[in-house]
Parts: structure tokens; C-alpha cells; sequence
């Protein structure tokens, strides 16, 4: 049996044992279990704050890691120096190929992702995509911080679910947590957060494809705003 395979059938037992606790302490298993072959993928948003102190503060062995596009927040750029030194630990972070991006950058200038939605996935994929893809190496559980009523295309996602493309299993822990349940863990246990959050900014990006929506606007609203479609994605969690 070959790793996928393996992984794959393990996946019922593990869907099994991790629905009923709460989400730290299927970090914490899953963490035991997977030693040298867990990550997580931090966006460094409000809800990836939340699973990194869990990570952090139990000292669990799980790679935390963050996509620095060259475009984010100066917002976000402080939160990542912030979390650094209150836990005491480092982030890592990954950057695109910058052979890419130059000639991205030198062939359709630095604002391409506004012309079109193939230019806006090609940028997408160029600095963040092929990133995560290298962060993923050697990885066999892949940690997010998704919910599902943060979009349309994550209604149907599960606790635990098979990614193809990577060929590993994914760990949503907070897929089941409201937004305001995960602001009261944050501001309960003093989790340091992107201000943006304070804003109306509600999922932060890169600076250039990030607003702040409005009271009523859907949840992915403020993300790539010019597009009409409502199920926008960067790739990133692609099914």
C-alpha cells in the first residue's frame, strides 16, 4: 500500500475520532500522530490566529507557516513580527519565485489581476499557489483555518477531507465555528489580530485585492470585489 493509500484509509477512523473534541485537542492528536508530517497554512487572519495559539501554546510539533505575496497589509506585515514574539516562535514563510513574478510584473505591469479573472488567477497562482505547493512538501496533514459559512464553495466541506491535488488529507478544525465564536477565543485568551479585522476587513489578503464590506455584503464580498462571481476562490483550496 503506497502512502495515499494508506493516508486514504485512515481517513474514516480519523474523521471518526476527531468529530466530537474540540478542535485543540485534535490539533494535539493529530499533532502525536503525525509528527514531522503536519502543517498548518496561516494567513495570518482572524480564525489563523486562533489555531496558531493553539499550536503554539501547546507546543505541539506542527509546522506553521505564511504566503508573503509582496503585496500584503502593512497591518499584516506587523501582526506576523507581533505573533512572532509573543509566543516566542517563528512563523515561516514563503515567497513566490521572484523569476516569476518579474516577468509577470514586466509583461502585464504590476496591476494585471484587475484585467481580467485568468490574469487575477495567474497572479494568484504565481504568488501563492506555487508557494503553498512547495510549503506542502513531505506534508501528510494539511492544517487550515477555514469555515464553511465563510463562502458558498465551502458549505459542503468536511472536518476532514482528501485533498487529490496534494495528496494528503486536509484538517479544518474550525469548519462548525461562527465568526463571533472565534472573535470571543481570540479576545478571551488575548490573541494578538490584524486591526484591519476592526475595519470591516473580515477576510485579509493582498493589499491591492482586500476592501472592507459592508453590514449585509456577503462574507467573500470585500475579496477581488470587480468579479460578479460569489463563490470566488484564489486557488489555494482549490477541490
Amino acid at each position: 500500500m503506497d502512502l495515499s493509500q494508506d493516508l486514504l484509509a485512515k481517513l474514516d477512523t480519523l474523521r471518526t475520532a476527531l468529530s466530537q473534541i474540540p478542535a485543540e485537542e485534535g490539533l494535539r492528536i493529530l499533532a502525536q500522530e503525525f509528527q514531522g508530517s503536519i502543517a498548518f497554512s496561516s494567513s495570518l487572519g482572524v480564525e489563523d490566529q486562533l489555531v496558531t495559539h493553539y499550536i503554539f501554546e501547546n507546543n505541539l510539533p506542527i509546522r506553521v507557516f505564511t504566503l508573503d505575496t509582496g503585496r500584503l497589509f502593512n497591518e499584516s506585515y506587523t501582526l506576523l513580527h507581533k505573533t512572532n514574539n509573543h509566543y516566542g516562535k517563528k512563523i515561516e514563510v514563503y515567497f513566490p519565485k521572484h523569476e516569476a513574478v518579474e516577468q509577470l510584473v514586466n509583461e502585464k505591469g504590476p496591476m494585471s489581476f484587475y484585467n481580467s479573472i485568468d490574469d487575477r488567477k495567474q497572479c494568484c497562482y504565481i504568488r501563492k499557489v506555487e508557494p503553498l505547493n512547495r510549503a506542502l512538501q513531505g506534508v501528510n496533514i494539511w492544517v487550515t483555518g477555514i469555515r464553511a459559512d465563510q463562502s458558498g464553495a465551502r458549505q459542503d466541506l468536511q472536518l476532514l477531507e482528501w485533498d487529490e491535488g496534494h495528496q494528503l488529507i486536509k484538517y479544518n478544525p474550525l469548519l462548525d465555528w461562527s465568526l463571533e465564536d472565534v472573535k470571543d477565543a481570540v479576545k478571551t485568551l488575548n490573541i494578538p489580530y490584524n486591526p484591519l479585522h476592526d475595519k470591516g476587513f473580515v477576510s485579509i489578503g493582498c493589499a491591492p485585492c482586500t476592501r472592507a464590506i459592508a453590514e449585509g455584503e456577503d462574507f467573500r464580498a470585500g475579496r477581488w470585489w470587480w468579479e460578479d462571481n460569489s463563490k470566488k476562490e484564489c486557488g489555494l483550496h482549490a477541490r
